[in-house]
């Protein structure tokens, strides 16, 4: 069996929160449980958000940050994002990060169509877990918002550049979440580290 290379991805902006402890603790249980392991946190990361004009024949060089996430990617074959929901969508230098980095060349190919005419992934052979905090219930992002920040991952982020399947933890509740949750939730996190998954 090939051994779980893992990259994680804290992607919350701030310097201290749930997610980096959620990327601390999945990390330490997946290099336990012998993974190999490789992480980023989002504040570390020095660059510019601003894809600028949107004109892919040229775009801005990748930064030191970037050039070294897309290579800790490319050496991974399994992909762990922890990350907040804000306003329904990512954060912005999260969102930023995938609008710099997840460009043509890299990560999609717009010379060679699928048979959906659309541009081939260039990432595929990786799965992903995306460990998603929110204050908002998860039956209501079912019911009232049609799970759109899951759709949005799992079909125009991750999937459009070949990253599947995509699997979901998510923890509601968490600005207000309680110590006795917060711990249940560490020890969820843990678990999926073990499992490498």
């Amino acid at each position: 069996m090939t051994q779980k290379r893992i990259l994680i991805l804290n992607g919350h902006p701030g310097e201290t929160s749930l997610s980096r402890q959620f990327a601390d603790h999945y990390a330490q249980a997946a290099e336990q449980a012998g993974a190999e392991i490789r992480i980023h946190h989002l504040p570390d990361m020095q660059f510019d958000v601003d894809f600028g004009q949107g004109n892919y024949s040229k775009f801005k060089p990748l930064e030191l940050p970037l050039e070294m996430f897309m290579e800790d990617l490319d050496w991974a074959n399994h992909f762990v994002l922890t990350t907040p929901m804000w306003w329904g969508g990512l954060p912005a230098k999260l969102k930023g990060l995938f609008d710099r980095a997840f460009v043509p060349g890299r990560a999609f190919n717009t010379k060679i169509k699928t048979r959906m005419g659309m541009p081939t992934p260039m990432l595929t052979g990786k799965t992903a877990r995306v460990i998603l905090t929110s204050d908002t219930p998860l039956w209501f992002e079912r019911l009232i918002y049609k799970r759109a920040i899951l759709h949005q991952l799992n079909k125009q982020i991750l999937g459009f550049v070949g990253i599947r399947p995509t699997r979901y933890t998510y923890f509601s509740g968490a600005s207000d979440a309680t110590d006795d949750m917060v711990q249940k939730w560490k020890q969820q996190v843990t678990s999926i580290g073990a499992m490498a998954a």
